[in-house]
Parts: structure tokens; C-alpha cells; sequence
């Protein structure tokens, strides 16, 4: 197995929309989290969210503690949420097995423990698409499917926004550090996401998108309400949204994306909201 890692820097919002479409991809976007047999991480100083996927092909995989943790055991100091977006999977934690098929999530508490990934068959690997905050205490370790989630129906057909917005490791749930997760699935002919378009600057967020078919794509857009801007997305990618940026897409078809929070609010309603009227 190997492990990758990348460091991103935070940026002020006045730099960024000055970036040109390689910078604002090269600082935002997440291309690569699946390789067979390898895990591949994004520690990000938004808030040190770390954005990551493994991908076990054959072998198990270690989730190992990066050098800018400064510890033992990646869970030392964190809490872990992640997704199976692949093939039927097993997450053992010192010894404890859970099993994990196509889109159920495990959470993480902190501690110093061992953590590995594995497939149950090579020829359809489970992919691990996880994120993971700084926690400052341990919380139990709890598997959650979309049956245990709090489901809330949105948006319609006419506005092209149907979906159905899936709250899985968030506070209402579970308890938590500061990680917040959930899965929103958009119905077919639907293509928008959050809409009107919100910012929240107690916290920041990170998008997965997947189920997006061949040949299809997600336009993301980010940026002060203000002063926004575009990144082109393919499938089983993910974008960093910092804390001041609006979070939003239309796709060339409908599509999955979880979304991931980190900061100091646990309340998922606490946005500010935009008018469609009001972006530039």
C-alpha cells in the first residue's frame, strides 16, 4: 500500500478572485482520492479538514498518521467520518469490525487506534471517501445508513432541484466533535444544488460528487456571493469550500455529492442566504 499527501493554504478572498482557472483548480479542486491500493489524503488549513479516499484492491489499508500530525495514530488528536461509495467494504478499528455497503458511513471518534480499509472482493473495491477534523475528546464509534439518517425531501422538478438531502453524522444523529456529514441525491431531470446559494463563515465545507454518468460533468461554483467563480468537475472528485465561499452546482445530468463541515457550529440550518438575484 502507499500513502499520499498534499498541503493546502488557506487564502483570502480577495487573492482568490484573482486566481486564473489553473491556480483556482490547483488550490480548490481534489482530482485523484481512488487509487488501487493506495491512500490518497488533502490536509487542508481551512479549518484542517482533511479530504480523503482509499481504495483497496486485494489488501488492506492502513489509514497511517501523516507527518504534519505530529502523532502516533492519524486518529490521535481526530475524529474520522467516511462513505463506502464503492463496492461492500470493512472498516476494522483495533479489531472491530464494521461493514460498510454502497453509500453507508461510519464515524470515527478520537484515540489512539489502529484503523484499516479492505474490500471484500478485488474485483469490486470498496472506495473509502472520508473527512476528518481536529477533536478534542472521543465519541463513539457508530455506523449509520441512509435509514438511520434524517431525510428531508427538497427543491422540485420545475426549478430542476429535486432532491432528497440525507443528514447522517451530523449532531441530530450522532454526537461529534465538529464534523458534519450527509449525502444529497439529486432526482433524475434535476441538475441544481443549494439553491438559493448560502455561506456560513462558522464553518467550512468540502463537496464529493459522484454517480455523475460517463461523458458527464459538475459545474461548482465558488467565491464571495459577489465575486464568484467556476471549477468543471468530473466524477469521484471533491472541491474545498472555504468558509466565505458560496457552494452550489448545475451538472449535464443529475448526480450524489457529500458534503463535509468543519468548525466551531454544529447547526445545520445556521446559514446566510443569497438571493439568485443578488450573485455576480
Amino acid at each position: 500500500m502507499k500513502t499520499n499527501y498534499e498541503l493546502r493554504y488557506a487564502a483570502h478572498p480577495a487573492d482568490v478572485k484573482r486566481y486564473d482557472t489553473y491556480q483556482l483548480r490547483k488550490e480548490h479542486l481534489i482530482e485523484t482520492l481512488f487509487t488501487a491500493n493506495e491512500v490518497n489524503m488533502v490536509y487542508t488549513l481551512y479549518d484542517r479538514l482533511i479530504v480523503g479516499g482509499a481504495m483497496p484492491v486485494g489488501e488492506k489499508l492502513k489509514l497511517e498518521a501523516i507527518d504534519p500530525l505530529k502523532s502516533l495514530f492519524f486518529l490521535s488528536r481526530r475524529e474520522l467520518g467516511t462513505f463506502n461509495v464503492g463496492g461492500p467494504g470493512i472498516v476494522t478499528v483495533d479489531g472491530t469490525v464494521f461493514e460498510l455497503d454502497y453509500k453507508e458511513a461510519l464515524y470515527l471518534g478520537a484515540g489512539d487506534r489502529e484503523v484499516t480499509f479492505e474490500s471484500k472482493s478485488a474485483d469490486n473495491p470498496a472506495k473509502f471517501y472520508f473527512n476528518s477534523a481536529t477533536a478534542h475528546r472521543n465519541y463513539p464509534d457508530k455506523k449509520v445508513n441512509k435509514a438511520a439518517a434524517i431525510t428531508v425531501e427538497m427543491g422540485s422538478m420545475e426549478g430542476a432541484n429535486h432532491r432528497n438531502i440525507n443528514k447522517m453524522l451530523v449532531s441530530q444523529v450522532l454526537p461529534t466533535c465538529q464534523l458534519q456529514m450527509g449525502m444529497t441525491e439529486l432526482f433524475p431531470g434535476s441538475v441544481w444544488n443549494t439553491m438559493p446559494a448560502h455561506i456560513h463563515s462558522r464553518r467550512m465545507e468540502a463537496y464529493f460528487y459522484f454517480e455523475v454518468p460517463d461523458g458527464q460533468a459538475v459545474c461548482h461554483f465558488m467565491g464571495e456571493p459577489s465575486e464568484t467563480r467556476h471549477i468543471w468537475m468530473k466524477g469521484n472528485q471533491a472541491v474545498i469550500s472555504p468558509e466565505w465561499s458560496i457552494h452550489s452546482a448545475a451538472a449535464t445530468a443529475n448526480y450524489t455529492f457529500i458534503w463535509g463541515m468543519a468548525g466551531e457550529n454544529l447547526d445545520y440550518g445556521d446559514q446566510d442566504f443569497f438571493k439568485e438575484t443578488e450573485l455576480r
